[in-house]
C-alpha cells in the first residue's frame, strides 16, 4: 500500500512541472508557528501547486492524475521522470521507497560517485533528549563503505552541543561514536572560505578541519526548521558546515560572528545559499548529498522535543545536485493529498523556505529543474 501511495504520488509529480511549488490553502488556523502567513504567490506557482495537488499543469494545459486516467502505480520502476523543459542543466534525482540500510546504499551507489582518500560525512548529532536524527544503524554500511568520518560543528545557540566536549558525548550517546570516527570541525575554531556571487557574505567560516577531507558525502534528515522553513541539503552544507562564527554569519547575512539573532528573513535564506555555493566551490564536485524522509516534523533535529509528524515517511533520495535533490524533497511534500502534512506546508511557507530554493539556482548553486529516477525494482 505504502508503495502503492508514493508511486501515485510521483505519477502526479512526474507528469505535471517538477521546478517547485506555489503556497496551498493552508491558513493561520493550521499555522503551528503563529502569525500571518505571507503570501508570494505567482501565476507559476499556482501552475505547479495545482500539478502538486493532483492536476497536473504542463505548458499552460491541463490533464488527470493517473488515478484518474487508468493508468496503474502498482510501483515505481519505469517511473524515470519528466523534467519540466528540455534544458541542459536538468539534474538527476535518484530515490527509494525503502528506508532501509539497503535502499540508502541503492541510492548511494546509483550516483556512480568515486570519493576521495579523506571522506567527511556531515549529519547532525541531533539535540537531546529526543530529536529525530538519522539512526547509526540506517546509516552504518554507507559510511563503512566509504571509509568515512562523520563530523559536525558545534551550535550557536546553546544546548547540549554548544561545545566541543559535550558534543562528543552527544555523538557518543546517539550511537555515532561507535559506528565510525567523529569529529567537531571546528573544535579548533574556524577557517575562511571565499564567497563569490553573492551579496550577503564575502566570507564562509566553517570549521577549522573541514579541508582536512578532500570528499563529503551528506546525510541530511529532511523535515521542517523553525526559522528556515525545512531543512535539507541546502542547510546541512551551509549552517550546519559552518563554525559557531560562521552560523552566527549566516544567520545575520554577514553582520556579525557572535550573535545569531537579528537581520531580515530572506537575508538569511540567502547566506544560507551564499555560504553552501562556497562549500561547493571549495571542494570541486567532490561532494555528493542524500536526504532520508522519514520523521517528517516540522522541527528540525536541533529541537529535542520535536512535534509529532503528521505526514508518513516517503523514502530516501540521492543527488550531485543539492538544490535539485531539496527541490524534489519539497515537491514531494507539496504533493500530499487531504491535508496530510499541513503542518509542515504551513511551516515551510510561514518562513517563505521556497526563496532558499529560488536564490541558491540564482546564484549557481544547482538547478531546480530535475529528472527523478527510482531505484527500486
Amino acid at each position: 500500500m505504502k508503495k502503492k501511495l508514493v508511486a501515485a504520488i510521483l505519477s502526479v509529480l512526474l507528469v505535471g512541472s517538477m521546478a517547485g511549488c506555489g503556497n496551498a490553502d493552508l491558513n493561520d488556523s493550521t499555522n503551528t508557528v503563529g502569525g500571518e502567513n505571507p503570501s508570494h504567490q505567482t501565476d507559476e506557482d499556482t501552475d505547479r501547486l495545482s500539478a502538486a495537488a493532483g492536476t497536473p499543469v504542463q505548458n499552460g494545459e491541463t490533464d488527470s492524475s493517473p488515478e484518474q486516467s487508468g493508468e496503474d502505480n502498482s510501483g515505481l520502476s519505469g517511473m524515470e521522470g519528466t523534467p519540466q523543459q528540455s534544458d541542459d542543466a536538468v539534474s538527476i534525482v535518484y530515490m527509494t521507497t525503502d528506508i532501509s540500510p539497503e535502499g540508502l546504499m541503492a541510492v548511494y551507489e546509483a550516483l556512480g560517485w568515486t570519493p576521495g582518500e579523506n571522506v567527511a560525512v556531515k549529519l547532525s548529532t541531533g539535540e537531546p533528549p529526543a530529536s529525530n536524527y538519522l539512526d547509526p544503524e540506517l546509516i552504518r554500511d554507507v559510511v563503512q563503505l566509504v571509509d568515512g568520518t562523520i563530523v559536525e560543528c558545534n551550535t550557536a545557540y546553546g544546548g547540549s552541543r554548544a561545545e566541543t566536549a559535550m558534543h562528543y558525548q552527544v555523538a557518543e550517546d546517539h550511537g555515532f561514536i561507535t559506528i565510525a570516527d567523529f569529529q567537531i570541525l571546528d573544535e579548533d575554531g574556524s577557517m575562511s572560505l571565499p564567497v563569490s556571487g553573492g551579496t550577503h557574505l564575502i566570507e564562509n567560516l566553517v570549521g577549522a578541519h573541514f579541508g582536512d577531507y578532500d570528499s563529503y558525502l551528506v546525510l541530511s534528515h529532511f523535515k521542517g526548521h523553525a526559522m528556515a522553513g525545512f531543512s535539507g541539503a541546502i542547510k546541512n552544507i551551509s549552517i550546519g558546515l559552518g563554525s559557531s562564527e560562521g552560523k552566527c554569519l549566516i544567520h545575520t547575512a554577514g553582520e556579525s560572528s557572535s550573535s545569531p539573532w537579528g537581520g531580515d528573513q530572506d537575508s538569511f535564506l540567502e547566506s544560507m545559499g551564499e555560504a553552501g555555493k562556497s562549500v561547493v566551490d571549495a571542494l570541486d564536485g567532490q561532494i555528493v548529498y542524500i536526504n532520508v524522509m522519514n520523521r517528517l516534523s516540522v522541527d528540525c533535529d536541533c529541537n529535542g522535543r520535536p512535534a509529532e509528524p503528521d505526514m508518513h515517511d516517503i523514502g530516501i533520495l540521492a543527488s550531485t545536485d543539492p538544490v535539485a535533490l531539496d527541490q524534489t524533497c519539497i515537491d514531494l511534500i507539496y504533493a500530499q493529498k487531504d491535508g496530510d502534512g499541513a503542518s509542515l506546508v504551513n511551516r515551510i511557507e510561514y518562513r517563505n523556505g521556497l526563496h532558499t530554493l529560488e536564490y541558491a539556482e540564482q546564484i549557481g548553486l544547482g538547478s531546480r529543474t530535475y529528472q527523478l529516477i527510482s531505484v527500486d525494482e
